[in-house]
Protein backbone atom coordinates (compact mmCIF):
# COMPACT_ATOMS: atom_id res chain seq x y z
CA UNK A 1 0.00 0.00 0.00
CA UNK A 2 1.54 3.33 -0.94
CA UNK A 3 0.08 6.03 1.36
CA UNK A 4 2.74 8.60 1.42
CA UNK A 5 5.21 10.43 0.09
CA UNK A 6 8.72 11.21 1.29
CA UNK A 7 8.39 14.21 3.58
CA UNK A 8 10.35 17.83 2.77
CA UNK A 9 13.22 19.34 5.44
CA UNK A 10 14.43 17.86 7.91
CA UNK A 11 17.40 15.25 7.44
CA UNK A 12 18.47 14.91 3.54
CA UNK A 13 16.15 12.51 2.14
CA UNK A 14 18.28 11.50 -0.49
CA UNK A 15 20.36 10.19 2.04
CA UNK A 16 19.31 6.80 4.37
CA UNK A 17 18.40 7.51 7.74
CA UNK A 18 21.43 5.08 9.35
CA UNK A 19 19.66 3.04 12.31
CA UNK A 20 20.83 -0.54 14.18
CA UNK A 21 20.31 -3.63 12.78
CA UNK A 22 16.75 -4.36 12.14
CA UNK A 23 16.75 -7.61 12.87
CA UNK A 24 19.02 -11.13 13.28
CA UNK A 25 18.66 -13.26 10.26
CA UNK A 26 21.49 -14.91 8.59
CA UNK A 27 24.80 -14.40 10.81
CA UNK A 28 23.06 -13.26 14.49
CA UNK A 29 26.84 -12.27 15.04
CA UNK A 30 27.49 -10.46 11.62
CA UNK A 31 24.25 -8.83 11.78
CA UNK A 32 24.75 -7.36 15.39
CA UNK A 33 27.95 -5.50 14.35
CA UNK A 34 26.61 -3.85 10.74
CA UNK A 35 24.63 -1.30 9.97
CA UNK A 36 21.57 -0.94 8.19
CA UNK A 37 19.53 1.54 6.59
CA UNK A 38 15.93 3.55 7.36
CA UNK A 39 14.83 3.93 3.67
CA UNK A 40 13.11 7.11 2.92
CA UNK A 41 9.95 5.93 2.52
CA UNK A 42 10.29 4.08 6.03
CA UNK A 43 11.53 7.57 7.19
CA UNK A 44 7.99 9.37 5.54
CA UNK A 45 5.48 6.70 7.37
CA UNK A 46 7.20 7.67 10.80
CA UNK A 47 6.99 11.13 10.02
CA UNK A 48 2.92 10.82 9.00
CA UNK A 49 2.30 9.05 12.24
CA UNK A 50 2.34 12.30 14.30
CA UNK A 51 -0.64 14.27 12.38
CA UNK A 52 -2.25 10.54 12.68
CA UNK A 53 -2.14 10.46 16.59
CA UNK A 54 -3.28 14.40 16.64
CA UNK A 55 -6.38 13.32 14.75
CA UNK A 56 -6.73 10.34 17.35
CA UNK A 57 -6.15 12.38 20.43
CA UNK A 58 -8.64 15.35 19.22
CA UNK A 59 -11.36 12.03 18.48
CA UNK A 60 -10.82 11.40 22.14
CA UNK A 61 -11.19 14.84 23.35
CA UNK A 62 -7.98 15.62 24.87
CA UNK A 63 -6.48 18.93 24.02
CA UNK A 64 -2.71 20.62 24.38
CA UNK A 65 0.05 18.85 24.82
CA UNK A 66 -1.59 15.45 24.77
CA UNK A 67 -2.30 16.58 21.07
CA UNK A 68 1.78 15.67 20.49
CA UNK A 69 2.71 12.28 20.59
CA UNK A 70 6.02 13.17 21.64
CA UNK A 71 4.50 15.07 24.97
CA UNK A 72 1.85 12.11 25.01
CA UNK A 73 3.75 8.83 25.23
CA UNK A 74 6.92 7.60 27.42
CA UNK A 75 8.65 6.54 24.31
CA UNK A 76 10.33 8.97 21.82
CA UNK A 77 10.95 8.51 17.66
CA UNK A 78 13.83 6.55 16.85
CA UNK A 79 15.41 9.73 14.81
CA UNK A 80 14.67 13.21 14.49
CA UNK A 81 11.16 13.27 12.71
CA UNK A 82 11.29 15.51 9.35
CA UNK A 83 8.13 17.34 8.36
CA UNK A 84 5.66 15.53 6.78
CA UNK A 85 4.23 15.82 3.29
CA UNK A 86 0.45 16.14 2.78
CA UNK A 87 -0.70 12.45 1.84
CA UNK A 88 -1.17 11.87 -1.68
CA UNK A 89 -3.06 9.37 -1.79
CA UNK A 90 -5.44 7.63 1.09
CA UNK A 91 -6.14 10.73 3.91
CA UNK A 92 -3.89 9.89 6.39
CA UNK A 93 -5.28 10.39 9.46
CA UNK A 94 -8.60 8.27 8.73
CA UNK A 95 -6.37 4.78 8.64
CA UNK A 96 -7.02 2.05 11.49
CA UNK A 97 -3.91 1.19 13.68
CA UNK A 98 -3.23 -1.80 11.70
CA UNK A 99 -3.16 0.12 8.43
CA UNK A 100 -0.31 2.08 10.02
CA UNK A 101 1.59 -1.10 11.16
CA UNK A 102 1.19 -2.09 7.58
CA UNK A 103 2.12 1.35 5.65
CA UNK A 104 5.60 0.93 7.67
CA UNK A 105 6.26 -2.62 6.86
CA UNK A 106 5.20 -1.92 3.11
CA UNK A 107 7.85 0.57 2.98
CA UNK A 108 10.62 -1.28 4.22
CA UNK A 109 12.94 -2.46 0.54
CA UNK A 110 12.04 -5.65 -0.54
CA UNK A 111 15.61 -6.78 0.20
CA UNK A 112 15.23 -5.69 4.05
CA UNK A 113 12.00 -8.01 4.39
CA UNK A 114 13.43 -10.52 3.13
CA UNK A 115 16.67 -10.85 4.92
CA UNK A 116 15.02 -10.34 8.18
CA UNK A 117 11.85 -12.41 7.28
CA UNK A 118 9.73 -9.22 8.17
CA UNK A 119 5.81 -9.77 6.70
CA UNK A 120 2.96 -7.69 8.23
CA UNK A 121 0.22 -9.86 9.98
CA UNK A 122 -3.06 -9.55 8.16
CA UNK A 123 -5.71 -7.90 10.50
CA UNK A 124 -7.88 -11.15 9.93
CA UNK A 125 -4.83 -14.00 10.81
CA UNK A 126 -4.25 -11.38 13.69
CA UNK A 127 -7.83 -11.86 15.12
CA UNK A 128 -7.48 -15.20 14.41
CA UNK A 129 -4.45 -15.83 16.70
CA UNK A 130 -6.40 -14.04 19.29
CA UNK A 131 -9.31 -16.44 19.00
CA UNK A 132 -7.61 -19.56 18.77
CA UNK A 133 -5.52 -18.22 22.28
CA UNK A 134 -8.63 -17.61 24.09
CA UNK A 135 -10.08 -20.90 23.01
CA UNK A 136 -6.95 -22.14 24.56
CA UNK A 137 -7.46 -20.34 27.93
CA UNK A 138 -11.21 -21.27 27.86
CA UNK A 139 -12.35 -17.63 28.12
CA UNK A 140 -16.10 -17.15 28.22
CA UNK A 141 -17.38 -14.97 25.05
CA UNK A 142 -17.63 -11.95 26.84
CA UNK A 143 -14.54 -9.72 26.87
CA UNK A 144 -12.10 -10.17 29.76
CA UNK A 145 -9.47 -8.22 31.58
CA UNK A 146 -6.33 -10.07 30.90
CA UNK A 147 -5.11 -12.86 33.83
CA UNK A 148 -1.75 -12.16 33.33
CA UNK A 149 1.11 -11.12 30.53
CA UNK A 150 0.51 -11.25 26.74
CA UNK A 151 4.01 -10.80 25.36
CA UNK A 152 5.50 -10.41 21.57
CA UNK A 153 9.02 -11.53 21.11
CA UNK A 154 9.09 -10.02 17.76
CA UNK A 155 6.25 -7.54 17.75
CA UNK A 156 6.97 -5.50 14.37
CA UNK A 157 4.71 -2.40 14.39
CA UNK A 158 2.30 -4.59 16.95
CA UNK A 159 -0.44 -5.93 14.94
CA UNK A 160 -0.76 -8.74 16.99
CA UNK A 161 -1.06 -7.28 20.64
CA UNK A 162 -3.89 -4.74 19.32
CA UNK A 163 -6.96 -7.48 19.86
CA UNK A 164 -5.99 -8.68 23.30
CA UNK A 165 -5.38 -5.13 24.75
CA UNK A 166 -8.76 -4.37 23.21
CA UNK A 167 -10.52 -6.94 24.67
CA UNK A 168 -9.09 -5.74 27.71
CA UNK A 169 -9.90 -2.10 27.39
CA UNK A 170 -13.73 -3.31 27.10
CA UNK A 171 -14.00 -5.19 29.89
CA UNK A 172 -12.24 -2.49 32.03
CA UNK A 173 -14.26 0.48 30.92
CA UNK A 174 -15.49 0.55 34.33
CA UNK A 175 -12.28 0.34 35.84
CA UNK A 176 -10.04 3.48 37.64
CA UNK A 177 -8.49 4.81 34.73
CA UNK A 178 -5.31 5.42 36.18
CA UNK A 179 -5.24 1.82 37.96
CA UNK A 180 -5.52 0.66 33.97
CA UNK A 181 -2.44 3.07 32.74
CA UNK A 182 -0.28 2.95 35.23
CA UNK A 183 -0.95 -1.81 35.05
CA UNK A 184 -0.78 -1.81 31.44
CA UNK A 185 2.91 -2.59 30.90
CA UNK A 186 2.34 -5.30 33.46
CA UNK A 187 -0.24 -7.11 30.98
CA UNK A 188 1.00 -6.37 27.29
CA UNK A 189 4.83 -6.18 26.34
CA UNK A 190 5.99 -6.13 22.49
CA UNK A 191 10.12 -6.66 21.76
CA UNK A 192 11.93 -6.28 19.00
CA UNK A 193 15.40 -5.22 17.13
CA UNK A 194 14.01 -2.63 14.99
CA UNK A 195 13.50 0.58 17.05
CA UNK A 196 11.63 2.03 14.09
CA UNK A 197 8.68 -0.75 14.63
CA UNK A 198 8.97 -0.63 18.44
CA UNK A 199 8.09 2.97 18.25
CA UNK A 200 5.00 2.32 16.25
CA UNK A 201 4.01 -0.44 17.78
CA UNK A 202 4.01 2.28 21.49
CA UNK A 203 2.29 4.48 19.22
CA UNK A 204 -0.29 2.23 18.09
CA UNK A 205 -0.90 0.73 21.50
CA UNK A 206 -1.17 4.33 23.27
CA UNK A 207 -3.86 5.59 20.54
CA UNK A 208 -5.70 2.82 22.17
CA UNK A 209 -5.44 4.13 25.38
CA UNK A 210 -6.70 7.65 24.72
CA UNK A 211 -10.11 7.52 25.60
CA UNK A 212 -8.68 5.81 29.16
CA UNK A 213 -6.32 9.00 29.55
CA UNK A 214 -8.88 11.14 28.62
CA UNK A 215 -10.98 9.67 31.94
CA UNK A 216 -8.60 10.99 33.97
CA UNK A 217 -7.96 14.69 35.63
CA UNK A 218 -6.04 16.66 33.50
CA UNK A 219 -3.89 17.53 36.77
CA UNK A 220 -3.65 14.03 37.52
CA UNK A 221 -2.31 12.96 33.88
CA UNK A 222 0.85 11.42 33.15
CA UNK A 223 2.50 10.37 29.61
CA UNK A 224 1.68 6.90 28.53
CA UNK A 225 3.80 3.85 29.68
CA UNK A 226 5.81 2.15 27.04
CA UNK A 227 4.98 -1.19 26.10
CA UNK A 228 7.42 -2.28 23.72
CA UNK A 229 10.77 -2.45 23.96
CA UNK A 230 14.04 -2.80 21.71
CA UNK A 231 15.38 -5.71 22.27
CA UNK A 232 16.45 -9.60 21.16
CA UNK A 233 12.96 -11.77 21.68
CA UNK A 234 15.31 -14.86 22.13
CA UNK A 235 16.72 -13.92 25.18
CA UNK A 236 15.49 -15.23 28.61
CA UNK A 237 12.18 -13.15 30.28
CA UNK A 238 12.90 -11.86 33.25
CA UNK A 239 8.76 -12.61 34.21
CA UNK A 240 6.57 -15.41 32.53
CA UNK A 241 4.06 -14.89 30.44
CA UNK A 242 0.73 -16.40 30.10
CA UNK A 243 0.34 -16.02 26.65
CA UNK A 244 3.01 -15.78 23.56
CA UNK A 245 1.38 -14.48 20.60
CA UNK A 246 3.88 -13.91 17.41
CA UNK A 247 4.76 -14.43 13.51
CA UNK A 248 8.02 -14.45 14.20
CA UNK A 249 10.74 -13.86 11.77
CA UNK A 250 12.14 -17.23 9.74
CA UNK A 251 14.91 -18.57 7.84
CA UNK A 252 18.31 -20.36 8.21
CA UNK A 253 20.87 -18.42 11.32
CA UNK A 254 24.01 -19.15 11.62
CA UNK A 255 24.64 -19.49 15.86
CA UNK A 256 28.11 -18.54 17.70
CA UNK A 257 29.32 -21.42 19.64
CA UNK A 258 27.43 -20.46 22.66
CA UNK A 259 24.33 -19.76 21.18
CA UNK A 260 24.06 -23.38 20.12
CA UNK A 261 24.87 -24.33 23.56
CA UNK A 262 22.13 -22.68 25.19
CA UNK A 263 19.65 -23.52 21.92
CA UNK A 264 20.75 -27.08 21.86
CA UNK A 265 17.72 -28.96 22.90
CA UNK A 266 16.16 -27.48 20.12
CA UNK A 267 18.61 -27.74 17.62
CA UNK A 268 19.42 -30.52 14.68
CA UNK A 269 21.60 -29.57 12.15
CA UNK A 270 20.62 -25.85 10.99
CA UNK A 271 18.94 -23.53 13.42
CA UNK A 272 16.38 -21.61 11.84
CA UNK A 273 14.74 -18.00 13.68
CA UNK A 274 11.59 -19.32 13.60
CA UNK A 275 11.81 -22.90 15.45
CA UNK A 276 14.27 -20.85 17.87
CA UNK A 277 11.30 -18.73 18.62
CA UNK A 278 8.93 -20.82 19.12
CA UNK A 279 11.08 -22.72 21.46
CA UNK A 280 11.80 -19.73 23.87
CA UNK A 281 8.83 -18.72 23.68
CA UNK A 282 7.59 -21.75 25.15
CA UNK A 283 10.07 -21.79 27.67
CA UNK A 284 8.82 -18.51 28.77
CA UNK A 285 4.83 -19.45 29.87
CA UNK A 286 3.62 -19.83 33.30
CA UNK A 287 2.04 -22.86 34.06
CA UNK A 288 -1.21 -22.28 32.41
CA UNK A 289 0.83 -20.64 29.44
CA UNK A 290 -0.54 -20.88 25.85
CA UNK A 291 1.81 -19.55 22.88
CA UNK A 292 0.27 -18.84 19.57
CA UNK A 293 1.80 -18.22 16.55
CA UNK A 294 1.98 -17.85 12.38
CA UNK A 295 4.52 -19.80 10.95
CA UNK A 296 5.65 -22.08 8.66
CA UNK A 297 4.18 -25.77 8.70
CA UNK A 298 7.89 -27.60 8.44
CA UNK A 299 8.59 -28.03 12.53
CA UNK A 300 5.71 -30.43 11.92
CA UNK A 301 7.97 -32.82 9.82
CA UNK A 302 11.37 -31.72 8.71
CA UNK A 303 14.17 -33.32 10.40
CA UNK A 304 15.98 -29.89 11.58
CA UNK A 305 12.86 -29.80 13.98
CA UNK A 306 13.24 -32.92 15.52
CA UNK A 307 14.53 -31.33 18.83
CA UNK A 308 12.26 -28.96 18.38
CA UNK A 309 9.20 -31.45 18.54
CA UNK A 310 11.33 -33.63 21.43
CA UNK A 311 11.49 -30.77 23.33
CA UNK A 312 7.61 -29.76 22.70
CA UNK A 313 6.69 -33.23 23.44
CA UNK A 314 7.97 -32.98 26.54
CA UNK A 315 6.63 -29.49 27.97
CA UNK A 316 3.76 -28.38 26.03
CA UNK A 317 1.30 -29.91 23.19
CA UNK A 318 0.42 -28.70 19.48
CA UNK A 319 -3.50 -28.09 21.10
CA UNK A 320 -4.96 -26.69 17.84
CA UNK A 321 -3.48 -26.02 14.28
CA UNK A 322 -5.12 -23.87 11.43
CA UNK A 323 -3.89 -24.42 7.85
CA UNK A 324 -3.92 -21.16 6.04
CA UNK A 325 -5.06 -21.69 2.45
CA UNK A 326 -4.80 -19.09 1.32
CA UNK A 327 -1.14 -17.86 1.25
CA UNK A 328 -1.24 -14.33 -0.30
CA UNK A 329 -1.13 -11.73 2.03
CA UNK A 330 0.67 -13.80 4.67
CA UNK A 331 4.20 -14.63 3.81
CA UNK A 332 4.78 -12.30 0.78
CA UNK A 333 6.94 -14.32 -2.07
CA UNK A 334 7.04 -17.38 0.29
CA UNK A 335 5.82 -20.54 -0.99
CA UNK A 336 6.02 -22.62 2.20
CA UNK A 337 2.77 -23.96 3.74
CA UNK A 338 1.62 -21.98 6.61
CA UNK A 339 -0.32 -22.37 9.57
CA UNK A 340 -2.05 -20.89 12.85
CA UNK A 341 -0.59 -23.27 15.77
CA UNK A 342 -1.46 -23.14 19.24
CA UNK A 343 0.84 -24.94 21.86
CA UNK A 344 -0.27 -25.26 25.84
CA UNK A 345 1.39 -26.02 28.83
CA UNK A 346 -1.82 -28.00 30.03
CA UNK A 347 -1.71 -31.69 28.93
CA UNK A 348 -4.01 -32.26 26.12
CA UNK A 349 -5.23 -35.60 24.21
CA UNK A 350 -5.95 -34.11 21.41
CA UNK A 351 -4.84 -31.70 18.35
CA UNK A 352 -7.57 -29.83 16.29
CA UNK A 353 -6.89 -29.80 12.88
CA UNK A 354 -8.84 -27.45 11.03
CA UNK A 355 -8.12 -24.80 6.97
CA UNK A 356 -8.82 -21.29 6.80
CA UNK A 357 -9.42 -19.79 3.63
CA UNK A 358 -12.58 -17.80 2.86
CA UNK A 359 -13.70 -19.68 5.89
CA UNK A 360 -13.03 -21.94 8.58
CA UNK A 361 -13.11 -25.54 7.74
CA UNK A 362 -13.02 -28.31 10.32
CA UNK A 363 -11.26 -31.28 9.23
CA UNK A 364 -10.42 -33.48 12.30
CA UNK A 365 -9.04 -34.02 15.73
CA UNK A 366 -6.52 -36.51 16.40
CA UNK A 367 -4.08 -37.85 18.90
CA UNK A 368 -1.84 -35.43 20.30
CA UNK A 369 2.10 -36.26 19.03
CA UNK A 370 5.16 -35.74 21.09
CA UNK A 371 7.44 -37.46 19.40
CA UNK A 372 10.11 -36.34 17.15
CA UNK A 373 9.18 -37.95 14.33
CA UNK A 374 7.23 -36.37 11.74
CA UNK A 375 3.85 -35.27 13.40
CA UNK A 376 0.95 -36.71 11.19
CA UNK A 377 -1.31 -33.88 10.47
CA UNK A 378 -4.62 -33.69 7.93
CA UNK A 379 -4.72 -31.48 5.74
CA UNK A 380 -8.55 -32.36 4.23
CA UNK A 381 -11.19 -33.94 6.13
CA UNK A 382 -11.38 -36.67 3.85
CA UNK A 383 -7.77 -37.83 4.70
CA UNK A 384 -8.79 -37.79 8.34
CA UNK A 385 -9.29 -41.66 9.06
CA UNK A 386 -5.79 -42.54 6.85
CA UNK A 387 -4.03 -39.77 9.32
CA UNK A 388 -5.66 -41.51 12.88
CA UNK A 389 -4.37 -44.54 11.86
CA UNK A 390 -0.89 -43.64 10.88
CA UNK A 391 -0.09 -41.77 13.65
CA UNK A 392 -0.73 -45.04 15.77
CA UNK A 393 1.47 -47.47 13.66
CA UNK A 394 4.80 -48.11 14.91
CA UNK A 395 6.12 -49.43 12.20
CA UNK A 396 8.04 -47.27 9.02
CA UNK A 397 9.41 -47.57 5.81
CA UNK A 398 12.77 -48.00 7.53
CA UNK A 399 11.86 -50.17 10.00
CA UNK A 400 10.36 -52.83 7.29
CA UNK A 401 14.07 -52.70 5.89
CA UNK A 402 13.86 -50.03 3.46
CA UNK A 403 16.54 -47.22 3.77
CA UNK A 404 16.37 -43.86 2.04
CA UNK A 405 18.77 -41.39 0.18
CA UNK A 406 18.17 -38.24 -1.74
CA UNK A 407 19.77 -38.41 -5.66
CA UNK A 408 23.57 -37.44 -5.27
CA UNK A 409 23.93 -35.43 -8.58
CA UNK A 410 23.55 -31.82 -8.59
CA UNK A 411 23.40 -30.76 -12.13
CA UNK A 412 24.32 -27.24 -11.83
CA UNK A 413 27.58 -28.25 -10.24
CA UNK A 414 28.66 -30.83 -13.03
CA UNK A 415 27.75 -29.07 -15.99
CA UNK A 416 30.84 -29.98 -18.04
CA UNK A 417 30.62 -33.42 -16.89
CA UNK A 418 27.31 -34.05 -18.76
CA UNK A 419 27.20 -35.70 -22.09
CA UNK A 420 24.38 -37.03 -24.48
CA UNK A 421 26.75 -39.84 -25.33
CA UNK A 422 27.78 -42.62 -23.56
CA UNK A 423 31.50 -43.53 -22.82
CA UNK A 424 33.23 -45.81 -21.35
CA UNK A 425 34.10 -43.42 -18.25
CA UNK A 426 30.47 -42.30 -17.82
CA UNK A 427 26.88 -43.45 -16.27
CA UNK A 428 23.61 -43.44 -17.35
CA UNK A 429 21.46 -40.16 -15.86
CA UNK A 430 18.32 -40.54 -14.05
CA UNK A 431 16.33 -37.65 -14.34
CA UNK A 432 13.05 -36.54 -12.15
CA UNK A 433 11.04 -36.72 -15.36
CA UNK A 434 12.15 -39.99 -16.59
CA UNK A 435 10.02 -41.49 -13.69
CA UNK A 436 6.73 -39.23 -14.24
CA UNK A 437 3.35 -41.56 -13.84
CA UNK A 438 5.30 -44.11 -12.05
CA UNK A 439 7.26 -46.26 -14.59
CA UNK A 440 11.04 -45.71 -15.92
CA UNK A 441 11.73 -44.51 -19.36
CA UNK A 442 13.70 -42.22 -21.09
CA UNK A 443 12.60 -38.15 -21.41
CA UNK A 444 13.74 -36.92 -24.23
CA UNK A 445 13.95 -33.35 -23.06
CA UNK A 446 17.13 -34.45 -20.95
CA UNK A 447 18.89 -36.32 -23.38
CA UNK A 448 21.40 -33.43 -23.94
CA UNK A 449 22.59 -34.42 -20.49
CA UNK A 450 22.16 -37.88 -20.09
CA UNK A 451 25.56 -39.18 -19.48
CA UNK A 452 27.74 -37.89 -16.60
CA UNK A 453 31.43 -38.76 -16.76
CA UNK A 454 32.92 -39.98 -13.68
CA UNK A 455 35.77 -38.07 -13.58
CA UNK A 456 36.68 -37.70 -9.73
CA UNK A 457 38.09 -39.67 -7.70
CA UNK A 458 35.00 -39.81 -5.19
CA UNK A 459 32.39 -40.47 -8.25
CA UNK A 460 32.56 -44.57 -8.19
CA UNK A 461 31.72 -44.50 -4.66
CA UNK A 462 29.42 -41.84 -4.69
CA UNK A 463 28.34 -41.37 -7.96
CA UNK A 464 27.31 -44.91 -8.96
CA UNK A 465 24.23 -46.38 -8.75
CA UNK A 466 24.25 -50.42 -9.87
CA UNK A 467 21.94 -52.33 -7.42
CA UNK A 468 18.02 -52.13 -8.01
CA UNK A 469 16.17 -49.89 -5.85
CA UNK A 470 13.06 -47.72 -5.71
CA UNK A 471 13.25 -44.52 -7.00
CA UNK A 472 10.39 -41.53 -6.04
CA UNK A 473 10.40 -38.01 -7.43
CA UNK A 474 11.49 -35.38 -4.29
CA UNK A 475 9.10 -32.71 -5.58
CA UNK A 476 6.35 -32.59 -7.69
CA UNK A 477 4.34 -29.67 -9.34
CA UNK A 478 1.34 -28.74 -7.06
CA UNK A 479 -1.40 -29.00 -10.27
CA UNK A 480 0.15 -33.00 -10.33
CA UNK A 481 -2.35 -35.40 -8.94
CA UNK A 482 -0.30 -37.49 -6.75
CA UNK A 483 2.47 -36.59 -4.13
CA UNK A 484 4.48 -40.06 -4.28
CA UNK A 485 5.76 -40.94 -7.42
CA UNK A 486 7.65 -43.88 -6.92
CA UNK A 487 9.34 -46.53 -10.19
CA UNK A 488 11.27 -49.59 -9.81
CA UNK A 489 14.83 -49.61 -11.09
CA UNK A 490 15.11 -53.52 -11.50
CA UNK A 491 18.35 -55.38 -12.58
CA UNK A 492 17.20 -55.83 -16.04
CA UNK A 493 16.68 -51.82 -15.89
CA UNK A 494 20.37 -51.44 -14.90
CA UNK A 495 22.38 -54.05 -17.80
CA UNK A 496 20.07 -52.13 -19.76
CA UNK A 497 22.20 -48.96 -19.14
CA UNK A 498 25.47 -50.23 -19.12
CA UNK A 499 25.07 -51.59 -15.46
CA UNK A 500 25.15 -48.45 -13.29
CA UNK A 501 23.38 -45.22 -13.42
CA UNK A 502 23.21 -42.09 -11.35
CA UNK A 503 20.68 -40.14 -9.67
CA UNK A 504 19.88 -36.53 -9.70
CA UNK A 505 19.17 -34.51 -6.73
CA UNK A 506 15.25 -34.65 -7.51
CA UNK A 507 14.89 -38.01 -6.71
CA UNK A 508 15.17 -40.51 -3.63
CA UNK A 509 16.47 -43.60 -3.73
CA UNK A 510 15.36 -46.30 -1.73
CA UNK A 511 17.58 -49.19 -0.95
CA UNK A 512 17.46 -52.25 1.14
CA UNK A 513 18.69 -51.54 4.31
CA UNK A 514 18.49 -55.46 6.29
CA UNK A 515 18.66 -58.79 4.66
CA UNK A 516 15.36 -59.32 3.72
CA UNK A 517 12.76 -56.53 3.71
CA UNK A 518 9.63 -57.08 4.70
CA UNK A 519 8.29 -55.60 1.09
CA UNK A 520 9.97 -56.73 -1.89
CA UNK A 521 11.02 -53.97 -4.56
CA UNK A 522 8.04 -54.83 -6.94
CA UNK A 523 5.29 -54.73 -3.90
CA UNK A 524 7.05 -51.87 -2.50
CA UNK A 525 6.77 -50.15 -5.27
CA UNK A 526 3.10 -50.82 -5.82
CA UNK A 527 2.16 -50.12 -2.11
CA UNK A 528 3.62 -46.21 -2.79
CA UNK A 529 1.63 -45.89 -5.73
CA UNK A 530 -1.63 -46.67 -3.87
CA UNK A 531 -4.19 -43.42 -3.39
CA UNK A 532 -4.17 -44.62 0.87
CA UNK A 533 -0.25 -44.17 0.89
CA UNK A 534 -0.17 -40.74 -0.90
CA UNK A 535 -2.63 -39.22 1.36
CA UNK A 536 -0.54 -40.54 4.25
CA UNK A 537 2.39 -38.50 2.71
CA UNK A 538 -0.21 -35.44 2.64
CA UNK A 539 -0.56 -35.68 6.06
CA UNK A 540 2.69 -35.23 6.85
CA UNK A 541 4.11 -32.39 4.91
CA UNK A 542 1.26 -30.23 3.20
CA UNK A 543 4.55 -28.83 0.61
CA UNK A 544 5.09 -30.56 -3.11
CA UNK A 545 8.54 -31.75 -1.46
CA UNK A 546 9.06 -35.18 -0.17
CA UNK A 547 12.02 -35.65 1.71
CA UNK A 548 14.40 -38.67 1.90
CA UNK A 549 13.49 -37.85 5.97
CA UNK A 550 9.83 -38.15 5.47
CA UNK A 551 9.68 -40.69 3.18
CA UNK A 552 11.53 -43.15 5.44
CA UNK A 553 9.26 -41.73 8.12
CA UNK A 554 6.10 -43.26 6.47
CA UNK A 555 4.13 -44.98 8.91
CA UNK A 556 3.16 -48.78 8.36
CA UNK A 557 1.16 -51.20 9.94
CA UNK A 558 2.01 -54.52 11.48
CA UNK A 559 4.52 -56.64 10.40
CA UNK A 560 2.06 -59.99 9.20
CA UNK A 561 -0.06 -57.56 7.56
CA UNK A 562 2.73 -55.82 5.95
CA UNK A 563 4.12 -59.39 4.70
CA UNK A 564 0.56 -60.02 3.19
CA UNK A 565 1.14 -57.88 0.85
CA UNK A 566 3.80 -59.37 -1.26
CA UNK A 567 1.16 -61.91 -2.30
CA UNK A 568 -1.55 -59.00 -3.76
CA UNK A 569 -1.46 -56.57 -6.88
CA UNK A 570 -4.12 -54.63 -8.66
CA UNK A 571 -7.08 -53.61 -6.96
CA UNK A 572 -6.73 -56.32 -4.08
CA UNK A 573 -3.55 -54.47 -3.09
CA UNK A 574 -5.92 -51.09 -3.12
CA UNK A 575 -8.06 -52.95 -1.23
CA UNK A 576 -5.55 -54.16 1.74
CA UNK A 577 -3.39 -51.03 2.15
CA UNK A 578 -6.55 -48.73 2.40
CA UNK A 579 -8.30 -51.20 4.69
CA UNK A 580 -4.86 -51.15 6.91
CA UNK A 581 -5.44 -47.79 6.98
CA UNK A 582 -9.17 -47.27 7.56
CA UNK A 583 -10.13 -49.98 9.75
CA UNK A 584 -12.61 -48.17 11.15
CA UNK A 585 -14.12 -48.04 7.70
CA UNK A 586 -14.64 -51.55 7.25
CA UNK A 587 -16.62 -51.98 10.17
Amino acid sequence: MSIVTAPQGGPDMNDAIRLRPLGARGSRSDISASEVDLAPTALAVLAAIPSWWESRARAAHLQGAWLDVRSALEAQPPVELPAAQTPTETPWTTLLAEEIGMAYVDSLAASTRARHGRHYTPRELATKLWSMTRSALDLPAVPQRLRGLVRDPACGAGALLLAPLREHLHASAGDDPEFTLASIANLIEGVDTDPAAVWITNVLVAAELLPTLARIPEQRRRPIPAVAQVGDGLRAADRPARVVIMNPPYGRVRLAPSERDRYAHLLYGHANLYGLFLGTGIESLDDDGVLTALVPTSFTSGRYFEQLRSYIGEVAGLSAITFVEDRSGVFTSVLQETCLATFERRRRRTTTVTSLGSAETPIARVKLQRSSSPWILPRRSDHAPVAASAARMTNSLGSIGWGVSTGPLVWNRRRADLYPHWGASRSYVIWAADIDGGHLHRDAARDAMRYLALSQKSDPAVMVLDQPAVLVQRTTAPEQRRRLVAAQLTANDLGARHGRVTVENHVNVVRPIAPRPLLTAETLTRVLGTSTMDQVIRAISGSVAVSAYELEALPFPSTDIVIEWNELSGTELEEAVHNAYCPLLER
